[in-house]
């Protein structure tokens, strides 16, 4: 029954994420700029963020359980995913003290 709660609270919060932001957002937001998360849906081992700093990346992506499933440090902008099986997961980015969160899906 947890679980069917976890997943219910996941799902609004990523319905809600994925509302256009940059209306809510003002010029000294705390999100990272021109972040891109690609391919999105994923078919490969690798995904590629980019930012526009390009700086050391702190890594966390979580399942839809809200499990940790892959932690990384990435300084180039290859992100390995090979370990995750197909589904829908939350990546967080933390950059220079920014972070974004976004929805990755992996086929």
């Amino acid at each position: 029954m947890k679980n069917i709660y976890m997943f219910f609270l996941l799902a609004f919060s990523v319905v809600v994420s994925a509302q256009d932001a940059s209306s809510r957002l003002s010029k000294d937001s705390q999100e990272i700029s021109e972040f891109k998360l690609y391919p999105n849906p994923a078919f490969d081992t690798t995904v590629y963020i980019t930012t526009k700093d390009n700086a050391t990346k702190d890594i966390t992506i979580y399942n839809v359980f809200g499990k940790v499933v892959l932690t990384d440090r990435i300084t180039a902008k290859a992100l390995n995913i090979a370990s995750l099986t197909p589904g829908i997961y939350l990546v967080q980015v933390i950059e220079n003290k920014k972070s974004i969160t976004r929805k990755l899906v992996v086929k």
